[in-house]
């Protein structure tokens, strides 16, 4: 027992994978609350979401690109569930009866307190384009033989926000707000979060090579599965 817990205690842990899923966590559980609000940025609309939700993409590329598709699979089921479990304490803390000191109970339901249609749209919506993004940039680094980063960044990116507001929007807003609309909101959203990708590249190129170096770890996905479940 002594030198199972000795030789647990001594395994080798990333400090810097830590620490990029405990962000991805945080910025899916952060964008599901302020997703609700609507923002203008110039002549666009957008959801708040759009202030932090890339940056959930800037990580699985990172992960996907330093360590592999079956890294990034794990971090986006543990995300998924983080998520699932803010929402379902957000639900509990909304249904419980308030004391007589808390007076801003339809506030807090308001903010804290999506619609079932959402929820669920969000949740579909966060793994189908979680795994396309990783599914992409996992792919085009072995045709690419692993160079071309920012190409694929790019290009998974807008594959993968592309796939995210196309679900999300038409679960949560068909046959509320007219088509064209629609159409229009989710071409918009996929064309800023890639564009935001775009603004940020550098950073996240010099972030990917400094990872790469420091954790001495370059993976390609050769020959393994693509199932999102194992």
């Amino acid at each position: 027992m002594i030198t199972t817990l000795k030789t647990s205690m001594n395994k080798k842990y990333s400090p810097t994978y830590l620490f990029l899923s405990l962000l991805f966590a945080t910025c899916l559980i952060v964008a599901n609350i302020v997703e609700q609000k609507l923002i203008t940025i110039g002549p666009f609309e957008a959801t708040a979401g759009l202030l932090i939700f890339p940056i959930s993409y800037v990580v699985n590329d990172l992960i996907a690109e330093v360590w592999g598709y079956r890294a990034i699979r794990t971090i986006i089921w543990y995300g998924f569930l983080m998520n699932f479990i803010a929402v379902a304490i957000f639900r509990l803390a909304i249904i419980l009866p308030s004391s007589e000191n808390f007076t801003n109970q339809e506030a807090f339901s308001f903010v804290m307190g999506n619609t079932l249609r959402l929820t669920i749209a969000s949740f579909i919506a966060f793994l189908t384009g979680s795994f396309l993004n990783a599914y992409i940039m996992s792919k085009m680094k072995i045709a690419q033989a692993g160079r071309g980063f920012s190409l694929r960044a790019i290009v998974s990116t807008l594959g993968g926000e592309g796939a995210d507001s196309l679900v999300f929007f038409s679960i949560a807003f068909s046959g509320i707000i007219p088509l064209k609309s629609l159409i229009l909101l989710i071409l918009t959203q996929t064309a800023m979060k890639t564009f935001y990708e775009i603004i940020i590249l550098p950073l996240t190129t010099q972030i990917v090579k400094f990872v790469k170096k420091h954790e001495q770890t370059n993976i390609f996905d050769n020959d393994i599965s693509y199932n999102p479940f194992f």
